[in-house]
């Protein structure tokens, strides 16, 4: 009995491991948003923008996750190289800053730090 007792703990130690392992830890997430961008995936479009040498946008205030894009900012259409999750969604370049953007209610819901 203490052997299975034992075995099983350890087993959900380890599943608790693992699923540590896999999940990806992402900042600027607006409420209720659930998008998830891998580092990898970060470097890359962190890299499109620098590359491009993009002209960022400048708003009288200051753009943040939760907050509406003013309706006089035009959203960038997201590249597909920057994969299919995330083509639905829009970006603005502001203050050195990528800003992932819901088109539809023009909300930040995240930023690409």
């Amino acid at each position: 009995m203490k052997k299975l007792i034992m075995a099983v703990a350890a087993a959900g130690l380890m599943a608790t491991s693992a699923f540590a392992q896999t999940t990806v830890t992402t900042t600027g997430r607006a409420p209720g948003a659930a998008i998830q961008i891998e580092p990898e995936s970060r470097t890359r479009i962190k890299a499109y923008v620098t590359e491009r040498k993009l002209q960022p946008v400048t708003v009288k205030e200051r753009i943040a996750v939760g907050a509406a894009v003013p309706s006089e900012v035009e959203l960038q259409e997201v590249p597909t190289e920057w994969g299919p999750s995330l083509t639905k969604y829009r970006y603005v370049y502001s203050n050195d800053r990528i800003m992932l953007v819901d088109p539809g209610t023009r909300t930040v819901i995240q930023e690409i730090d």
